[in-house]
């Protein structure tokens, strides 16, 4: 698995970060830190049912044309960081800045 790096923002690296981890196992939830946070990279996980733990940057707003992004900023905004974070099972273990793949063995 590969990560991505500083001369690529983790948006366009995430199709083929996306490829190659589907390639391995069924990948049931993707967390990712604030440089995820695009209406694609929501959209594109909604697709597949996978579950996106991605945390929205701090001037995030539930207007985005990505339902599956809306749904998320919202539940960030009305919960506060830590009751999303334990209602997300842990998003903060991923380390910050980190992916992490949670897959179906």
């Amino acid at each position: 698995m590969e990560d991505s790096t500083g001369d690529m923002h983790d948006i366009k690296a995430f199709p083929g970060l996306r490829k190659k981890a589907e390639g391995k196992r069924r990948i049931a939830r993707w967390r990712g830190d604030g440089a995820y946070d695009s209406g694609e990279v929501f959209e594109a996980l909604e697709e597949r049912g996978i579950e996106a733990v991605i945390k929205p940057r701090r001037n995030g707003v539930s207007s985005s044309r990505s339902a599956a992004r809306r749904r998320t900023v919202r539940a960030f905004q009305e919960l506060g960081y830590e009751s999303w974070d334990r209602e997300k099972k842990g998003y903060a273990r991923t380390g910050g800045g980190l992916i992490a793949l949670t897959m179906d063995l």
